[in-house]
């Protein structure tokens, strides 16, 4: 499996088990206190207060919480990390809803991931080695575990039915490109990769395999031949890649039908357009109802508790991947869907994360507002609360669960200072929530820890607009020392920052290290409304640069502040490349990862030509029409597809785009450069960052390259992730500090 997402959660390769098919496997592991080569929670002593990369890494990750059915116990995971293993494990936890009673319930040697509840709440299923396993869960523990599943290519994610009769799950076919032993097995050994499709790698993997979703009775052992393949001959993916898994799947309330997401085009079509439409698959007739299928993406399906309504996320624009994420409903009765509308329009905000009322009356969710992750419920009748306060300074995620009639959720939030916990919510009729943590994963590490202290402000851009900033500053600041400083330049380029916390750029590790942070939100991020997020569209070297330099020149003015770093990855990187020739003596010295420094070589090497299509031409000057198969365009065409950001369309905004790419500014790079690059990234070829570092040798400027053979867009193994640290934090200790 070639899941990117869950590298560190889903370790080894397919497992075999078992002959046959329809024979229940007994092979039935018992209960281990603690597998040989288990990762658990480390026991990290820090002396100082400071923060380390070491300690960053020493800290538990959790996530994919499940309440039991009836209510009273929270099932969860935690990945640990081992530097000297060189990978992360990650095992089973559970906890009552109040907090108490805390139990690990897995203590394997391999990752335990997509753990779920059965529907009477006497077992647990979970994926393990990639296939579908059983334990028996009472007294607060698990009994033995048995396999239940042999599917050769293995299983990344799956979904019970409401009455846990049937199951779907991800598995993989055959994709469009081929090795040697595709055509001959007696070349086995032979390396390379042939396509006659446009669409032929994803991120940081060969399209040779393509994700499928398939259903299956339970009861038996789940095998290929026992399975149902819910697109049957068509030649789609079920989930869409690169990012999509089984939350792009639901079950209806009575599990007679199956909504799903996805992009059912291929080749050309598949590269320019973000089409994926909302299907219903009953598993009686096998048959496949559209209920959309005409603009940009619409993911994310869920059934209401009463199985009336059908909801989803939905972008308007075919071809554009950060327009509005809206709310879309339709009401569902005896397989039809009708009256479709949209919910909580006002709220010109990005909503994600859809979870029914148990009354089936409203949803909840997440949005970005103002810099902040906030959760919000809105009625089948439009009406829309905010939940959480504008003054938390924490980012709220989507609840998993629902209690006492909407008057306690439990969900998770982190800040700059701390990574995820799970939380309880209490809902008053009036009123912002008040909460409280359920669960201390790295209190434990964090205590031994100053903390640093943040701030919100507003900036004024060169055209005077209103640009939100965060500033992070170091334990025991004090004005009137100096300090050196960070800016973040943030990637995207639609993105946010917003109380994010990262295991790899970690502003808190940042401010730990002894320096001042800031974080400004540029035109181009996603929480203050979609004009803000469009002007960065086609302008990619314009305006929101200055907003940078506007950042920058605020924080540099600051008599606090010495010398200042900028640092960035992705369009961070890109904006490194950039700045460097427009930012005269601003900045002492940049960091890019994974950067964009060539437009056009970009434009040839990527895999996700409706990316650059949209934001390098800046489509939304050109008309739209609902319902067409792509952007609008120019109206040049070349080779059948409308290309308006392609290095050769006619476009304005495309040959401004181009004629201002980083490669173009060289001569005026002068400023010391680190750039760093996996050789995996194939989103954003590692040559980009082999290229920006030539040409800063050519100018003479100091600079550094580190390349990383086995990572990809990021940087996933532990050790990778230490020395990938230790260069970044050496190279600012060399020119900022």
């Amino acid at each position: 499996m070639k899941k990117f997402l869950r590298i560190l959660e889903i370790v080894g390769a397919a497992f075999l088990i078992g002959y046959g098919f329809g024979v229940v496997l007994d092979k039935i592991m018992k209960p281990n206190k603690n597998e040989a080569g288990y990762i658990g929670p480390s026991e990290i002593r820090i002396e100082d207060g400071v923060m380390t990369p070491e300690a960053l890494l020493a800290m538990g990750r959790l996530g994919d919480a499940q309440l039991s059915p009836d209510g009273s116990r929270i099932l969860y995971g935690v990945s640990y990390t081992s530097v000297e293993q060189n990978r992360s494990c990650r095992n089973l936890f559970a906890v009552d809803t109040d907090g108490s009673n805390k139990v690990q319930l897995t203590k394997y040697s391999k990752s335990v991931s997509n753990a779920r509840w059965a529907p009477d709440g006497k077992s647990v299923y979970f994926l393990l080695d990639g296939q579908i396993w059983q334990a028996a869960y009472g007294g607060k523990k698990l009994g033995a575990r048995r396999c239940l599943s042999d599917v050769p290519s293995g299983i990344s994610e799956f979904k019970l039915s409401p009455d846990g009769s049937n199951i779907i799950y991800i598995s993989t076919i055959p994709g469009p490109v081929k090795s040697p032993k595709d055509s001959d097995p007696a070349l086995g050994k032979a390396q390379a990769y042939a396509t006659d499709d446009l669409m032929y790698r994803h991120w940081d993997h060969w399209v040779t395999e393509t994700p499928r979703t398939y259903l299956a009775a339970m009861g038996g052992t789940i095998t290929p031949e026992r399975s149902v393949d819910l697109l049957g001959d068509e030649p789609y993916e079920l989930p869409t890649e690169p990012f999509g898994g089984i939350e792009q799947l639901d079950w209806s309330p009575d599990g007679m039908y199956i909504a799903y997401s996805c992009r059912k085009k291929t080749g050309k079509q598949y590269a320019f357009s973000t089409n994926c439409g909302i299907y219903l698959y009953n598993i009686q007739s096998g048959e496949t109802i559209p209920v959309k299928t005409d603009g940009g993406y619409d993911t994310d399906p869920v059934f209401s508790a009463d199985g009336k309504h059908l909801a989803w996320i939905s972008m308007r624009r075919d071809g554009y991947e950060a327009d509005q994420q809206r709310i879309m409903v339709c009401d569902f009765e005896n397989g039809t869907a009708c009256r479709t509308r949209q919910l909580a329009a006002s709220l010109d905000r990005d909503a994600s994360g859809l979870v029914w009322s148990p009354d089936s009356k409203g949803l909840y969710y997440s949005a970005l507002h103002n810099g902040v992750q906030k959760l919000f419920y809105t009625t089948l009748e439009d009406n829309t609360r905010q939940l959480t306060s504008d003054e938390e300074k924490y980012d709220f995620f989507s609840p998993f669960g629902v209690l006492d009639g909407g008057r306690t959720l439990l969900a998770s939030n982190y800040c700059l200072n701390r990574p995820v916990e799970l939380i309880s919510l209490s809902v008053e009729e009036e009123g912002y929530a008040q909460w409280k943590a359920l669960t201390d994963e790295n209190g434990h590490i964090l205590s031994q820890l100053d903390e640093p202290t943040s701030e919100s402000i507003w900036l004024e851009t060169v055209d005077g607009k209103q640009m939100q900033c965060w500033v992070l500053y170091p334990p025991h600041f004090d004005p009137s020392k100096q300090y050196p400083g960070i800016e973040i330049v943030l990637g995207g380029p639609q993105g946010t920052n917003s109380q994010d916390w990262s295991y790899r750029w970690c502003y808190r590790l940042m401010a730990q290290q002894g320096y001042v942070v800031i974080m400004p939100n540029r035109r181009g991020t996603t929480a203050f409304g979609q004009e803000w997020k469009e002007q960065i569209s086609g302008d990619y070297p314009g305006l929101n640069m200055q907003d940078y330099l506007t950042a920058g020149r605020w924080l540099k003015s600051r008599d606090y502040i010495g010398k200042l770093a900028c640092v960035g990855a992705s369009y961070g990187g890109y904006s490194v490349y950039m700045l460097e020739g427009l930012h005269g003596d601003l900045y002492d010295c940049f960091i890019a990862h994974a950067g964009i420094f060539d437009e056009k070589m970009l434009w040839y090497t990527t895999e996700e030509m409706w990316f650059a299509n949209w934001d390098n031409g800046g489509l939304t000057e050109y008309a739209y029409t609902p319902g067409q198969t792509g952007p609008a365009g120019d109206g040049i065409t070349f080779g059948g597809m409308q290309q308006a950001g392609a290095p050769y369309a006619s476009t304005p905004k495309a040959q401004r785009h181009y004629a201002n790419s980083p490669s173009s500014m060289v001569t005026k790079w002068h400023t010391p450069i680190l750039c760093i690059h996996g050789m995996m990234d194939y989103r954003i070829p590692y040559e980009q960052g082999m290229a920006a570092f030539n040409a800063a040798q050519m100018m003479g400027v100091p600079s550094r390259l580190v390349v990383f053979p086995e990572e990809n867009h990021w940087i996933l193994q532990p050790q990778n992730s230490l020395y990938w640290h230790r260069e970044f934090y050496g190279w600012l200790e060399k020119w900022c500090k």
